[in-house]
C-alpha cells in the first residue's frame, strides 16, 4: 500500500480512471453487439446504430481509452459489415 500522500492520491486516481475506462469499454462492446444483431436480423435501425458506434469509438480514442488505430480499425470493419 502507498505510504506517501501523493502515492495515496495517485492510487485513488488510478482506481477512478480504471472504473471509468471499464465502463466505456463495456458500452463499446454492447453497442457493437447491438449493431451486429441488428444487421443479422435486417433491422432498419442499422445506420443509426452505426453512427452511435462510430461516435463512441472516436470519443474513446480521443480520451485515450482505446488507441486511435484500434478505433479506426473497428469503425472500418463495422462499416464494411453494414454496407455489405
Amino acid at each position: 500500500m502507498a505510504n506517501h500522500k501523493s502515492a495515496k492520491k495517485r492510487a485513488k486516481q488510478n482506481l477512478v480512471r480504471r472504473q471509468r475506462n471499464r465502463s466505456v469499454k463495456s458500452t463499446l462492446k454492447t453497442l457493437e453487439k447491438k449493431l451486429r444483431a441488428a444487421k443479422a436480423s435486417g433491422d432498419d435501425a442499422t445506420m443509426e446504430l452505426m453512427r452511435q458506434n462510430q461516435s463512441a469509438l472516436q470519443k474513446a480514442s480521443q480520451k485515450g481509452i482505446i488507441h486511435k488505430n484500434t478505433a479506426s480499425r473497428k469503425i472500418s470493419r463495422l462499416s464494411k459489415l453494414v454496407h455489405a
